[in-house]
C-alpha cells in the first residue's frame, strides 16, 4: 500500500485503498468534472465526500491540499515522477487525468490544444459567469432590490451561450470529431442553468446545437455514474 502520510487530509478522509486515486469532491458542476472524467477514463479511484461546508472546506485537513478551500482535490499516489502528488483545480485536474491516461485529448497536438482552449473558455468564462448568474438568480444574490449585477451576468451567460451554440454548429463536441476535456468542463455548467432556475431567462430552448450537445453528453454511461460521485452523504 502506499504512503500517503505526506498528505494530512487522509487522516480526516481515509483512504480504503492508498494505492489508488483519492478524490476529495461534493457533485457540484466543477466536482463532477473530475469525477466524470476519471469514469471515462478508467483509472481506479476512490470517492470521499467533501461538502461545501466549511467544517469540510475550511479544515485544516482539506486546506492542506486545496488552500484555496474549494472542491474538487486529488491525490494520486502514482505521481508522474514516481512519488505521490496533490493537486487541486478542476481544470488542472482534467488535463493531468488526460495525460495521465492518454484520453480525451484527442489524437494530435493540434486535438490537445483546441480541447486546452475551450478548457480555459470554461475555466475562464463560462463558470465563473453562469457561477454568478446563479448566485444573483437563486441565492443570496436574488433578494437584492439592485437588479443590475443579475443583469449583468444574465446578458454575459448569453453572450457565452451563443459562442458555444454557434462553434457546435454541424458537430458533435467542442472541439469537432473528438470528445474530450472540454466537454466534460462545459457541459456541466449547462446543467446547473436548469438547478439555478434560469433556462427560460436565457431561452436556452432557442440553442438547438447546445440543447442536443446536452442531450449527447448525458446519455453517456460514465457520465450518468460521475454526476452522482461521490454521493452527497
Amino acid at each position: 500500500m502506499a504512503d500517503l502520510t505526506a498528505f494530512p487530509i487522509t487522516k480526516r478522509w481515509p483512504a480504503a485503498n492508498s494505492d489508488i486515486i483519492q478524490l476529495y469532491s461534493f457533485p457540484t458542476p466543477n466536482g463532477v468534472k473530475v469525477s466524470i472524467a476519471l469514469e471515462e477514463t478508467g483509472l481506479s479511484y476512490e470517492p470521499h465526500t467533501v461538502t461545501l461546508s466549511d467544517a469540510d472546506v475550511k479544515s485544516p485537513a482539506f486546506l492542506s491540499l486545496n488552500p484555496n478551500n474549494k472542491i474538487p482535490a486529488i491525490v494520486d499516489p502514482n505521481g508522474p515522477d514516481g512519488t505521490p502528488i496533490g493537486l487541486f483545480e478542476s481544470g488542472a485536474i482534467l488535463l493531468y487525468l488526460a495525460e495521465k491516461s492518454g484520453k480525451l485529448l484527442g489524437e494530435t497536438a493540434t486535438d490537445k490544444a483546441k480541447a486546452t482552449q475551450w478548457l480555459m473558455f470554461q475555466m475562464g468564462g463560462l463558470g465563473p459567469m453562469l457561477g454568478q448568474l446563479g448566485f444573483f438568480s437563486k441565492f443570496a444574490g436574488a433578494e437584492w432590490e439592485d437588479k443590475r449585477p443579475q443583469q449583468r451576468y444574465l446578458g454575459e451567460a448569453k453572450r457565452l451561450l451563443a459562442v458555444l451554440d454557434l462553434e457546435l454548429a454541424g458537430q458533435d463536441w467542442i472541439t469537432g470529431t473528438h470528445y474530450t476535456v472540454a466537454d466534460i468542463a462545459i457541459a456541466p455548467w449547462l446543467r446547473a442553468l436548469d438547478f439555478y432556475g434560469v433556462k427560460d431567462a436565457v431561452g436556452w430552448e432557442d440553442h438547438k446545437n447546445l440543447v442536443a450537445y446536452l442531450d449527447r453528453f448525458t446519455a453517456r454511461p460514465a457520465v450518468q455514474k460521475g454526476l452522482v460521485i461521490p454521493p452527497r452523504a
